[in-house]
């Protein structure tokens, strides 16, 4: 993936306006929250908030949930197999039907 830089001033009170590409690749628009991390060497991340923080938000696609969905669907109708461990899932996946 490739690394883009952008440049913003700060204003009077701390504001700032966040170019447009930060704002698509945080997934925020007006009125969402931001959450800053800094760690102890001074690198800042920053999250765009809405219920979930944006580094998580792929959880809660509308495809990634329709599979979920279906995911429980079938365990709650039994269509599941469990293994004991990944050599037994990987025995079970690489059988022939």
């Amino acid at each position: 993936m490739a690394t883009a830089t952008f440049q913003t001033r700060l204003r009077d009170k701390g504001q700032l306006t966040l170019p447009a590409r930060v704002r698509e690749a945080l997934g925020v628009s007006p009125g969402d929250e931001l959450e800053f991390e800094v760690n102890d060497a001074g690198v800042v991340e920053i999250h765009g908030l809405r219920k979930i923080r944006s580094d998580q938000a792929w959880f809660w696609r509308k495809e990634w949930q329709d599979g979920e969905r279906l995911a429980d669907e079938d365990i709650a109708a039994g269509r599941t197999t469990v293994h004991e461990d990944a050599d037994a899932m990987f025995a079970h996946l690489n059988a022939d039907d």
